[in-house]
């Protein structure tokens, strides 16, 4: 029997198991996000697809309305599945809320979201208030 179908065998488990750890719960901002699941950082809005943002200084405008985070289930338990949820939406002063809103129970508690594009450029009002951080 030659080296080279179990060589051949234990090379590809290597390379499998290599791909499923590097496919862990990194969110949609990559490092400035959580160790949530990647669905569970977005949220809709008005038609849009929003991600959240991380160490961003920002002012809480007016409240716009209801922001809801899809069902989600990133594993294949049943039992982890996420219903879903939703929350407040505000503006975020001085961006329009096409490209930013703050999300969360209260002002005081928002967390900032930009808007998904499908180009998946951040929107220049946007780096500009990340820059300010």
């Amino acid at each position: 029997m030659s080296w080279f179908g179990p060589r051949a065998i234990a090379v590809g488990l290597a390379a499998v198991a290599f791909t499923a750890v590097g496919c862990g719960p990194e969110g949609s901002e990559g490092a400035d996000a959580n160790s949530e699941s990647v669905c569970a950082s977005d949220v809709l809005y008005e038609g849009h697809t929003y991600i959240r943002l991380s160490n961003v200084e920002f002012k809480v405008g007016q409240k716009l309305g209801t922001a809801t985070s899809p069902p989600c289930r990133d594993t294949n338990d049943q039992a982890a599945a996420v219903p879903e949820t939703s929350e407040n939406a505000y503006t975020v002063s001085g961006i329009s809320p096409d490209l930013a809103i703050a999300i969360g129970s209260s002002p005081e508690q928002a967390e900032i979201f930009r808007v998904l594009r499908s180009d998946k450029k951040v929107p220049p009002e946007v780096q500009e208030l990340i820059d300010g951080s």
